[in-house]
């Protein structure tokens, strides 16, 4: 009986992958490192920014240490250099620029992604994106020419005849101050919690509105116990958002929080913030010590930023998994 021989063809590469040399000349890989080389450079740029605000700060940090962020005292002449005051002021700004900000930016969200007409919502927010996108200087000048005089002459007084036997609303009514630079700061981060709140709320999976209409809810109970709920993470991420961007602002509340390195509980105070005393003494800043204790400072904004903002991202991320898994199922 004649054996039979069956031939077996040679193995080839597995289907969907390719040689290097053949995607190398069809495009694909040379694609793929040139894209990576430029990905590569924002992580680098990152990298090389911390290397050097780190570098550039070491006289002020083996000379201070950590009493450095926790001395009050700012006297270039003496060459006494602390952080605190400064410290202070983008924390207290920031902090009264969120307490405004995040119940108005919050409930224009709310409204626009569930409660509004299709056409009326997204024309909001066609403005909303135009009020994100405009320049912080001209803030400032809202502050000065329309927050300022209306603070001192109406707002301040008015609260310190109300509740002026609060520690928070004593002192001379100036105009500028920690209150007003709240106030400008909430008005330039409310378009960033409306937009991601927005997108956040508009990422919940219809099925979860839906069952709960169906158990009779109302259109406002579903979105406050059901969607809201559902939210919460995203919601949080724009919150974190918008304080990493009041931290960091820079013209609009050097221009109205007075300047002046002093720690006060009154919001009516004068003060003074990271990133504004980096724009108003780093260019007349002489010797050494002076120079790298505002770029010590320049690190601190940066660590508080990139963290906040790595917070905010990873808490959109993981509301957006869960409208997405919510969703398959």
């Amino acid at each position: 009986m004649a054996a039979t021989t069956t031939t077996v063809p040679n193995a080839g590469p597995v289907s969907g992958s390719r040689s290097f040399l053949r995607k190398l000349r069809e495009g694909d890989e040379i694609a793929r490192i040139i894209t990576f080389l430029f990905a590569s450079t924002v992580v680098l740029v990152t990298i090389l920014l911390v290397f050097e605000l780190w570098h550039g700060s070491s006289l002020a940090r083996h000379k201070f240490g950590f009493g450095f962020f926790v001395t009050s005292v700012w006297d270039p002449i003496a060459g006494d250099f602390g952080a605190l005051p400064f410290i202070y002021g983008t924390l207290v700004t920031a902090l009264v620029s969120l307490a405004i900000a995040v119940p108005l930016g919050i409930g224009a969200a709310i409204f626009l992604a569930e409660l509004a007409p299709q056409k009326i919502s997204d024309t909001l927010q066609f403005f909303i994106d135009l009020l994100a996108a405009v320049p912080s200087v001209i803030y400032g000048l809202l502050g000065v020419f329309i927050i300022v005089p209306i603070m001192r002459e109406y707002i301040q007084p008015f609260l310190k005849s109300t509740l002026g036997f609060l520690p928070l609303f004593t002192g001379p009514a100036y105009g500028i101050g920690f209150f007003t630079a709240g106030i400008v700061l909430a008005i330039m981060v409310i378009p960033y919690i409306v937009s991601v709140s927005r997108e956040v709320l508009l990422s919940v999976p219809r099925d979860q509105r839906e069952a709960a209409l169906a158990l009779g809810s109302t259109r406002w109970e579903s979105t406050w116990k059901v969607v809201v709920p559902f939210a919460r993470t995203g919601i949080m991420g724009s919150i974190f958002l918008a304080l990493a961007r009041a931290l960091g602002e820079t013209m609009a509340v050097t221009m109205v929080i007075g300047n002046t390195p002093t720690i006060s509980a009154s919001l009516f105070s004068p003060g003074y913030s990271i990133a504004a005393v980096i724009a108003n003494e780093f260019s007349e800043a002489t010797g050494d010590l002076y120079v790298q204790s505002l770029i010590e400072l320049g690190l601190v904004l940066f660590i508080l930023t990139f963290v906040l903002n790595g917070l905010a991202r990873l808490l959109i991320i993981l509301t957006a998994q869960r409208g997405s898994e919510m969703g398959r199922t």
